[in-house]
């Protein structure tokens, strides 16, 4: 009977545990595929977040072995994914996050694509952005 009231009581921990740990903040994960794909996720757990980015890569058309763990942020704050062009033609992704405004994130991608600072970038622009919920927002 005590061994039914214990089994009981750590079911019920362990349920609470889970909805306590699914209350606190979020992280966001990027996995690129270089000129090919890229995937974004959220979540609280580190190698499943980047897991899923890594699997929405490979959605997006990239080979597994393609598709590179390139940022992880936790927690995520408000977030920006900038399109960045090389002079000579290629071009790739950078990810900004765990910034605590929209406002704050606004003024680092400014920094980031500020081309005077950066002579071997032809074209650099904020291309998604994310809420400090991990929601995705349309680009102005």
């Amino acid at each position: 009977m005590i061994l039914k009231h214990i089994y009981t009581i750590l079911i019920a921990l362990a349920v609470a545990s889970r909805a306590i740990a699914q209350d606190g903040p979020i992280g966001i994960a990027f996995a690129e595929a270089p000129e090919q794909s890229s995937g974004v996720c959220t979540g609280q757990s580190t190698d499943k977040t980047l897991a899923c980015a890594r699997q929405k890569c490979v959605e997006g058309g990239a080979m597994a072995q393609d598709c590179l763990r390139v940022k992880w942020c936790y927690p995520a704050g408000w977030s920006a994914d900038l399109f960045v062009q090389h002079k000579e033609g290629i071009h790739w992704h950078e990810y900004l996050c765990g910034w605590d405004s929209k406002e704050a994130l606004m003024a680092a991608v400014e920094v980031a694509c500020d081309l005077s600072r950066r002579d071997f970038i032809r074209e650099c622009s904020a291309v998604r952005f994310w809420d400090d919920r991990g929601q995705e927002l349309q680009a102005n």
